[in-house]
């Protein structure tokens, strides 16, 4: 079995964001910032770390702000330099030319549409998927430990997480095979399966290693869970025809698509800072105690 190397990743950016309005009446969702970077900083650093070449943003309108972010900013670069100040907390955002690329998904009409959205730019290579709402903390990133599975195992790897059972209604969900360490067969996959139905409780936390065959699947998709074209059940067709694998990850999810989550990755990421940890550490520890 031939293993093509990973080299491209899509990032599906183009939802309203209407969990966090007013915030993101004006701003995409994905520019939300936790401590001092945006989301999608996040997850790009992420993809770039694991050895991804080309970033792919599937976009939509109102997200200039994004596109803006991976851009030269000539006033602000220019001024701070006129003023003597480091560049240092911008000078790894800029990409090279011709990454990112940007398509438009001009219909919410889901993930999976999203994701076909890229075909033409993906072509016949394997591709990443990350969703920029799942903030991953670990060392190595998730992706990069996904990749690592990836290069031994070929075929299909989904990301995949415990939760709770009374969780398990919320999120695509493995049908567990075989399980070697961390990477588990998958045998099917089922979307957001009624509470008490599940076949596990390992769900797909937003992180994803496809095959380019799941474009051609996609194409003629139906529409799935929530009336929408969903990217579980794409991948469900190619179980049994591919390897198909659930890793786990070895780190820390952050929920940023719900208030409750983006507040908690917040709180977390910032006490674990050199720079600001003990303030808002001793802060959080005097709340507790009123």
């Amino acid at each position: 079995m031939t293993i093509k190397p990973l080299r491209k990743a899509v990032f599906p950016v183009a939802g309203l964001g209407t969990r966090f309005l007013p915030a993101t009446k004006a701003m995409p969702k994905e520019m939300l910032t936790v401590v001092d970077k945006p989301l999608i900083q996040y997850a790009v650093e992420e993809a770039l770390e694991a050895g991804i070449e080309q970033i792919i943003f599937v976009t939509g309108r109102n997200k200039g702000a994004l596109e803006d972010h991976f851009d030269i900013s000539y006033e602000l670069e220019d001024t701070m330099r006129a003023r003597g100040k480091s560049l240092d907390a911008i000078s790894n955002i800029r990409m090279k030319p011709g990454s990112p690329v940007y398509v438009r998904q001009q219909e919410p009409l889901g993930l999976g549409h999203a994701v076909w959205c890229a075909r033409e730019i993906v072509g016949d290579e394997p591709f990443a998927v990350l969703l920029p709402d799942e903030l991953m903390v670990g060392q190595p990133g998730f992706m990069k430990q996904m990749v690592e599975a990836y290069n031994a195992v070929g075929g299909n790897v989904i990301g995949a997480l415990e939760v709770a059972d009374s969780e398990t209604d919320k999120y695509g969900i493995i049908s567990p095979g075989a399980i070697d360490g961390r990477l588990t067969e998958v045998t099917a996959l089922v979307e957001k399966p009624k509470r008490g139905t599940a076949p596990s409780n390992l769900m797909i936390p937003g992180r994803y290693i496809l095959q380019p065959e799941v474009m051609r699947i996609l194409e003629t998709q139906e529409k799935g869970a929530g009336d929408e074209i969903q990217l579980t059940d794409a991948m469900a067709q190619l179980i049994g025809q591919q390897p198909f694998h659930g890793f786990t990850f070895d780190g820390q999810r952050y929920d940023c698509g719900d208030k409750a989550g983006y507040i908690q990755a917040n709180l977390a990421i910032a006490i674990a800072r050199d720079d600001i940890g003990p303030g808002v550490r001793a802060f959080a520890e005097g709340l507790l105690g009123r």
